[in-house]
């Protein structure tokens, strides 16, 4: 299949984008959703010939001014790869006419992502927002319209599934940092490692977050724990972090799951705004660890250490110990440890007060 080319404007007047709702045309790839305005090139046009020919086709309008913003590579299954030109416009001439791709319509800029939208397009939205320099975007997406995999700038993006009050994903995918700027509810795993003396105490590995870390940066915290990326599974992705954050090579039958943890904590990070909704997957492992055999992520992990489970409990309710622990949570391992000890329906929730 051979690669399109392609333009897409966002014409802005008075805090609202020129929106184009695609209803008209039964083939339409972009069927029901809202974008912008523009069109494949034909032969010989520039971009910017593109651009203004397709604008004026489909709105009556003359851009007399505009910005090339990026470059979107659109991937998707059974689709050619689509190179789309950005732009955006303050400035044009004529009167709005009516399309014959769809309905065009102004929409203010803080509703747009509430629209009908491809979920890669609320990222280069907020991009554009953020006036983010000129950017390359590489956008992956499976046949059934589901977005897997985002590069901006050459840099692999972190996706997550939104996920319904329930924890099942709702089918949305958006990108780490406006998960947490929106506070969507999203997947993790919490693996918590524990060794039991012969006297019946019980140490838990604690990390200390690195100091450059995007939230909670030098604090105490679970011993190995995570995102799960979109179209990911809990089992896997604990198996993934505890290899990647301590460089423990975990079976995942050698994890025992002790319930769900639902927690939600406002905060302010590195001056942004910062709201995790998040349902974690919580395990136990208790294999011999040696702390000095660990292979801790630098980039993520400061360092680790075993401390007693009570006086961690103690620091944690008197908030004598500087973590980001849920406490709720805490307790869920004290009581997993108990004979009799059922996983089934244990669902824990857990707000704490914003800071």
């Amino acid at each position: 299949m051979k690669s399109r080319l392609t333009t897409l404007c966002y014409i802005e007047r008075d805090n609202q984008y020129l929106m184009l709702h695609r209803i008209s045309k039964k083939n339409d790839v972009n069927k029901d959703k809202w974008i912008g305005v523009g069109g494949q090139f034909e032969e010989g046009e520039s971009p910017e010939d593109c651009l203004l020919r397709e604008v004026l086709e489909e709105t009556g309008l003359t851009l007399t001014a505009y910005r090339f913003r990026g470059i979107i590579t659109f991937v998707c299954e059974d689709y050619p790869t689509e190179y789309m030109c950005l732009y955006t416009s303050d400035a044009f001439e004529g009167t709005l006419r009516e399309s014959d791709e769809g309905k065009l319509e102004w929409v203010d800029k803080s509703d747009v992502r509430n629209l009908n939208l491809w979920d890669g397009d609320l990222l280069f939205l907020e991009l554009l927002r953020q006036e983010i320099p000129f950017f390359s975007l590489k956008l992956c997406y499976r046949k059934d319209g589901s977005w897997y995999s985002g590069v901006l700038n050459g840099k692999q993006l972190e996706l997550f599934d939104i996920c319904g009050e329930d924890g099942t994903p709702t089918g949305h995918v958006k990108e780490r940092s406006m998960v947490h700027r929106d506070g969507d509810l999203h997947r993790t795993v919490h693996i918590w490692v524990v060794r039991q003396g012969t006297d019946g105490s019980l140490d838990v590995l604690l990390q200390k977050r690195s100091r450059e870390k995007d939230a909670y940066p030098g604090c105490y915290d679970v011993s190995s724990a995570g995102h799960v990326q979109a179209g990911d599974d809990f089992v896997h992705s604990a198996v993934r972090e505890l290899q990647e954050e301590l460089g423990i090579t975990a079976k995942e039958e050698e994890l025992r799951f002790i319930g769900f943890h639902e927690g939600y904590v406002e905060n302010n990070f590195w001056g942004q705004p910062f709201k995790d909704w998040e349902i974690s997957a919580v395990y136990l492992y208790d294999k011999p660890v040696k702390e000095a055999c660990l292979k801790i992520q630098e980039s993520e992990v400061e360092s680790v250490i075993f401390m007693d489970y009570e006086k961690v409990l103690a620091g944690i309710q008197k908030g004598t110990l500087v973590s980001c622990v849920y406490p709720k949570e805490f307790l869920m391992i004290k009581e997993a440890m108990e004979p009799g000890f059922c996983a089934e329906g244990v669902w824990v929730k857990e707000i704490i007060d914003p800071v």
